[in-house]
């Protein structure tokens, strides 16, 4: 764990600018996706489902919970790139899913870019598993 004291609680709108710069620099922002937009859609839909993490008042840590009655997800789960490999990602992580088990949720999953390496041997470190499924989407 980290000696680094996270306070977990979720979004307010006055987090927007940070997150949005957090986000920025853990490379989360791809050209199809508008974190402002993904934002305010998040905040239609089981607004305290979106966390953040913050020490001394700065927002250090995100992740967009979501759940659908028959699974959760992740999504945005970004740590602050000087504050990493210092526990913040795996408390983060801990504090969904302990949000998903009070809402009776049976299983989280997480979509992952076959080429993003470290993030996929980051989840595999909290006990993740590969499914044998094949991801598919649709751009709507």
């Amino acid at each position: 764990m980290t000696s680094t004291h996270i306070h977990i609680r979720p979004y307010q709108p006055s987090d927007e600018e940070q997150v949005v710069q957090l986000w920025h620099c853990c490379n989360l922002i791809v050209p199809w996706n508008n974190p402002r937009h993904d934002i305010w859609l998040k905040l239609q839909v089981q607004p305290d489902l979106f966390l953040v993490g913050t020490v001394n008042e700065e927002v250090v840590a995100t992740v967009m919970v979501g759940y659908d009655g028959h699974r959760g997800w992740l999504n945005y789960l970004a740590v602050a790139p000087d504050r990493q490999r210092q526990g913040l990602g795996r408390c983060m992580v801990a504090a969904a899913t302990a949000q998903l088990k009070q809402l009776g949720c049976p299983k989280l999953n997480v979509q992952i870019r076959a080429s993003n390496a470290a993030v996929i041997d980051f989840y595999a470190r909290l006990g993740f598993q590969r499914d044998d499924v094949v991801s598919m989407g649709l751009r709507l």
